[in-house]
């Protein structure tokens, strides 16, 4: 082995994270079907062998691929959580659309997924769903009744619902207004309103 090919070599951890970038822009560039191991190890510069090495098959390639979105699904909404000014109730939730539009799976390009695959699609909305609620929890819904009573019955359930059904609408009806999706989260979770006391 050459100085050259040793200085090559990176380290697992790397080369994976590498194979997964290459995976998920490859699924936003031509989608998901249309993308093989061959596709992914030319856009990474290694053998497919090596593609294989590290993720066996294509499903697993996949699942690595969601869970990279997922996880950076999660990450956005704890920026947004660390953000957001205490008792500013309308602010936190004007951020928290522009945050879904972000993450949302449409045909628009964007962080979001574009899925050619029903399948993965809802995989996607359902592991993006759980994790997010499972965020709320142990962020945003202590520190709001910290502050205000929660008017809501079945927490966890309502946030459940609240987000599958604002990713379904703008999935299917992306040129929802954003003060729609607004009026529709504060609704759905009676939040307090903003007032000089409540802040």
């Amino acid at each position: 082995m050459t100085s050259t090919q040793r200085r090559s070599v990176k380290a697992p951890a790397v080369r994976l994270e590498e194979i997964v970038r290459a995976a998920r822009d490859l699924f936003a560039e031509q989608g998901v079907r249309a993308t093989t191991f061959q596709h992914v190890a030319d856009r990474v510069g290694v053998t497919r062998g090596l593609v294989y090495h590290y993720v066996g098959d294509m499903g697993t390639l996949v699942d690595r691929v969601l869970d990279s979105y997922v996880e950076d699904f999660v990450a956005d909404l704890r920026r947004w959580d660390a953000a957001r000014q205490p008792g500013d109730i309308d602010g936190a939730v004007v951020d928290y659309v522009a945050l879904l539009r972000r993450h949302v799976p449409t045909s628009h390009a964007g962080a979001a997924p574009v899925l050619d695959d029903a399948a993965l699609s809802v995989r996607f909305v359902d592991a993006a769903v759980e994790a997010l609620v499972d965020t709320l929890e142990t962020t945003t819904i202590p520190a709001y009744a910290a502050r205000h009573t929660i008017e809501i019955a079945h927490v966890r359930t309502t946030f459940v619902v609240l987000t599958h059904g604002l990713i379904a609408l703008l999935r299917t009806r992306p040129e929802t207004d954003d003060d729609v999706l607004v009026t529709i989260v504060r609704q759905t979770l009676r939040l307090a309103p903003t007032t000089p006391a409540a802040a």
